[in-house]
């Protein structure tokens, strides 16, 4: 089966074998870090290296590096093999503007995600979510030594209490609460104007997963669930999470909406939300989102 085909979720099941067997194996990396098939994912902080016409990924050479100051072997990640050839992520933060030309152009993946190709989203995504580890990885957490990267940049190996570091992503779970012919939707201030969504929630230490979707539905509008069906999941680098999606049933009626979770929180009918004006005051989830994945599903539904 291929990978593309096992989620229709944004960001996942991207086409890459990762590889693991070639992450050390530094004379095969030697090869296609100077390799002109080589494909280099190109990420500047939060912004990644697109076209700005046709809306695609914009990958770097090794030969593009030259100049730079940027050694794909030192520097880069190795995210692993497509159509015989290798990946490697690669901040270019210090290059930035020596790489951008009228070609490409560095952008928000939070931005253009949801214009990009499944393929070219799932590698962009990965290679953020790689980078961002490894820039806030530096130092040890348990003694503070500066840590030595090994397996191609995905483990980091403290040289003196020997303690390995490795990519960490947050569970999240993230649930649509209905109740019958009606959704809870709810909003948080720092969303862009209008957009309503579902409900969601990092998983705390020691709890469940179904224990994470009582406990946030219950803080955030006061409604008690029953047994919660898992619906798929998807990862989401912004910065560094998985969200597992479920849907639930509510066992209650009335909402008690936490001020310092949501900003507003209500009932929806679907037959509401299909005449909802999609703009504006009112919005729907960022379509790249699993969120809008699931409440499209519901919709259809009834």
């Amino acid at each position: 089966m291929n990978a593309l085909t096992r989620s229709v979720n944004a960001y996942a099941s991207g086409p890459l074998d990762r590889a693991t067997h070639l992450r050390s194996d530094r004379d095969w990396l030697q090869q296609q870090a100077q390799s002109p098939e080589t494909r280099v994912v190109a990420v500047h902080g939060t912004h990644s290296r697109v076209t700005p016409d046709t809306l695609a990924a914009d990958w770097l050479n090794p030969q593009a590096l030259q100049g730079t100051g940027l050694e794909l072997l030192e520097h880069g990640i190795f995210l692993g093999t497509w159509a015989e050839r290798a990946y490697f992520a690669l901040e270019v933060s210090t290059a930035a503007e020596a790489l951008e030309a009228p070609s490409g152009l560095f952008a928000d993946l939070r931005q253009v995600g949801p214009g990009l190709s499944a393929e070219d989203g799932a590698i962009l995504a990965y290679a953020r979510g790689m980078v961002l580890w490894s820039e806030r990885t530096r130092y040890c957490s348990g003694c503070g030594t500066l840590l030595e990267v090994r397996e191609a940049g995905h483990v980091k190996r403290c040289p003196s209490c020997e303690t390995s570091h490795f990519p960490r992503t947050d569970p999240a779970v993230i649930m649509l609460v209905h109740q019958e012919d009606r959704v809870v939707l709810g909003r948080q201030p720092q969303w862009p104007l209008g957009m309503h969504s579902i409900l969601a929630g990092f998983v705390e230490p020691g709890e469940s997963l179904e224990d994470a979707v009582a406990r946030e539905v219950w803080e955030e509008v006061g409604l008690h669930v029953g047994a919660p069906r898992y619906h798929s999941s998807q990862p989401w680098p912004f910065p560094a999470s998985i969200m597992l999606g479920f849907t639930v049933e509510a066992t209650s009626t009335e909402l008690s909406v936490h001020p310092e979770e949501l900003e507003s929180a209500q009932w929806f009918t679907r037959e509401e939300l299909r005449q909802l004006p999609q703009e504006g005051a009112f919005r729907l989830p960022r379509p790249d989102s699993i969120a809008r994945r699931i409440l499209n599903e519901w919709l259809a539904e009834g």
